[in-house]
């Protein structure tokens, strides 16, 4: 499955290299003086051994419902679906797009991969990521938000690897949304679970998006493991004085495509005709002056009601403008109650 530099700590590379061997191959790499006991154990296993929850459909990578784009060397053997399995097969016949991330995100990058996510989301193509906190989650929201196909890859069993604050989001995905997991349902997270988790969640995509990042190996292997699989590496420029900015900017000199917004994504899946993939993009929403040169100001920087209204000769028309962008969708409170544009502003932002 993966072959060329991964360009990250030999450790990581060692623990993909040990997901892509047999059983046999494993137990001989890992199981040191307790070899004899897990060929042991290995030969009296049975799959009715696994607790299986009701709603969870297991699916071996000889079966005809197998995402192809994880076909090859290092592929999970078993996937299991909170979900029909025909969901995962219709989302494996799709486009997808990965979107990664920190998941210390600013509410730049939150408000960010949402967008991104609606937008693709709502052009027809799937959106893979972790269930996890910061980027990831905000990407899943927002493809929900467009009523698109979601892949949340869990790094544990379904059953105990859902943190309680996303509990509400994992239900959302198992009605409309295509929750997988590579070990079995009751099998806690392992600390290797999300190099694992990762491989799958960028395997599944032809294109893999960093939105925030720092230049640390674990945030950046969703685009180091994306590069080895040969796939497209993008990431979205962020503030120069953000630490979690640090690593889409390392990508972006090493070569990363840029994506300012949904446009520029489908560009780079579509190769250059992004019209393939815009036949349900929402039509451009037609801004007055006053309420297009307020959202231009707060995207330049001048986020806070005091901040706009300095030196305005009618501080009420300004607020008045936030709140019709609030309620129009186009701005949302960040932190310090800030006020954060919910699109970009440039590549194809439907504004």
């Amino acid at each position: 499955m993966l072959s060329g530099p991964l360009g990250y700590p030999s450790g990581r590379r060692r623990l993909l290299e040990l997901l892509a061997l047999g059983d046999e191959q494993l137990i001989q790499a890992i199981g040191g003086g307790r070899r004899k006991d897990l060929r042991e154990r290995y030969a009296r296993f049975e799959s009715r051994d696994i607790r299986w929850s009701a709603g969870v459909e297991a699916i071996c990578r000889h079966h005809r419902g197998y995402p192809q784009a994880l076909a090859g060397d290092g592929a999970p053997r078993m996937l299991y679906v909170a979900a029909p399995a025909q969901r995962l097969e219709e989302l494996g016949a799709q486009p997808a797009v990965a979107i990664v991330g920190s998941r210390r995100a600013t509410d730049y990058g939150m408000e960010m991969a949402r967008s991104l996510a609606r937008g693709l989301a709502a052009s027809g193509v799937a959106i893979t990521g972790g269930l996890a906190d910061g980027i990831a989650v905000a990407a899943q929201e927002g493809a929900l938000e467009a009523q698109g196909n979601v892949l949340a890859v869990m790094d544990g069993g379904l059953d105990v690897a859902c943190p309680a604050r996303r509990y509400a989001l994992y239900q959302r995905l198992r009605k409309v949304g295509c929750p997988v997991a590579e070990l079995p349902p009751d099998c806690d997270a392992r600390r290797w679970g999300y190099i694992a988790c990762e491989r799958i969640v960028v395997g599944m995509a032809q294109l893999t998006i960093v939105v925030e990042a720092d230049e640390g190996p674990r945030e950046l292997l969703g685009a180091r493991i994306a590069k080895a699989l040969g796939r497209t590496v993008a990431a979205v420029p962020g503030r120069v004085t953000s630490p979690v900015s640090r690593g889409t900017h390392a990508l972006l000199m090493e070569g990363a495509a840029l994506v300012r917004g949904p446009k520029d994504a489908l560009d780079l899946l579509y190769k250059g005709n992004a019209a393939q993939g815009m036949i349900r993009m929402p039509k451009a929403i037609q801004l007055e002056p006053r309420l297009k040169a307020t959202l231009e100001r707060v995207g330049a920087g001048r986020d806070t009601p005091a901040k706009l209204t300095a030196g305005s000769a009618d501080a009420g028309a300004v607020l008045l403008a936030l709140s019709e962008l609030e309620l129009m969708g186009l701005l949302t409170r960040g932190d310090g109650d800030r006020y954060v544009p919910r699109e970009s502003l440039a590549g194809g932002a439907p504004l």
